[in-house]
């Protein structure tokens, strides 16, 4: 981590159990389900019927379909750390992948102090590129597989869209991943 000048600066944590982060993604699937499938239904019927013709056109769809998402997971951690290099001082050497063994989550750490801003641009980017954009596109196509697509991808983002609410009255302020917990480190000038 990318230290700074402590006698300047108060330091605060801002971290989440695992249990919170899934309990409170939970809530927030009904919400985007409601935001992206009720707009999808009135133009174009039942994504689930859709799919339901797509599951039975064939098993090597279906793998195929799979292999996206399993793609989209590890998309999802290299855009936060893409996103985040453009405003580190080091760069890709600046980020950390991972995988939490307890659960088998990819992470992605940026071991660098960023400006509020820079990191909440990052925090939200994979939101955007895999959930809204692709939920928006589907709507406007018809296709239910970009629909279920998006919607996954908006729901795997509860926990960035939690940090970004925990970060909501940050201005001017300095963060940094949590080095070892789910959170950030806000740093605040004296």
């Amino acid at each position: 981590m990318t230290e700074i000048d402590n006698s300047n600066y108060s330091k605060q944590e801002h971290t989440i159990t695992a249990l919170e982060g899934n309990l409170k993604a939970i809530a927030f699937a009904l919400p985007i389900i409601l935001i992206f499938a009720v707009p999808f239904y009135l133009l174009w019927g039942n994504p689930l019927k859709q799919l339901q013709e797509i599951i039975h056109s064939g098993f090597a769809r279906i793998v195929f379909n799979l292999s996206i998402f399993i793609v989209g997971i590890v998309l999802h951690e290299i855009i936060h750390g893409i996103t985040w290099a453009l405003f580190s001082k080091q760069g890709m050497r600046s980020i950390k992948f991972g995988i939490l063994k307890t659960s088998l989550t990819p992470y992605c750490h940026c071991r660098e102090i960023l400006k509020v801003n820079q990191y909440k641009i990052g925090v939200i980017m994979p939101a955007i590129i895999l959930g809204f954009i692709p939920s928006i596109f589907s709507i406007i196509t018809g296709n239910p597989i970009v629909l279920i697509f998006g919607i996954i991808f908006t729901i795997a983002a509860a926990g960035d869209f939690m940090v970004l609410w925990m970060l909501r009255k940050e201005k001017n302020t300095l963060v940094c991943d949590h080095p070892s917990k789910i959170g950030f480190i806000v740093y605040k000038e004296i």
